[in-house]
């Protein structure tokens, strides 16, 4: 089970680390310790958390022209549906969610699970994911 640092959190949250303390504060966002003391976010916790942020900032955007984004999306893991062939792997990156089909075989290599960082690139039609 992968575990994230504050920093790490705020930066695929695209949010400060202050910011995710506050949320961790407020019980919006789970959070334990590692042998050391210092807090850690389970990347879990982290996917459901960045869907239903996800899910808030859909319901308050301001409808307006469209604009361009990068084409890499850094973000996590929040489900996978894996069957004999293909699976469908969504991604969570900021407020932008990212679905793409893969074989089986390139989630059993990159080691994929809900809560791992991962990199949807896109180009074209196709997108490509990445372990980070």
């Amino acid at each position: 089970m992968p575990t994230y640092s504050i920093g790490q959190a705020a930066r695929l949250l695209r949010v400060s680390p202050e910011t995710v303390r506050r949320w961790a504060d407020a019980g919006r966002l789970p959070v334990g310790r590692d042998g050391s003391g210092n807090r850690v976010v389970d990347g879990v916790g982290l996917a459901r958390f960045a869907k239903e942020r996800a899910a808030e900032d859909a319901r308050s955007v301001v409808e307006g022209p469209p604009v361009s984004v990068p084409n890499a999306f850094t973000g996590v893991v929040t489900a996978l549906t894996v069957d004999d062939v293909v699976a469908q792997v969504e991604i969570q990156a900021g407020p932008h969610r990212v679905v793409s089909l893969v074989t089986r075989e390139a989630v059993e290599e990159l080691e994929l699970a809900v809560g791992v960082t991962v990199t949807a690139r896109v180009k074209s039609t196709n997108v490509h994911v990445d372990r980070r």
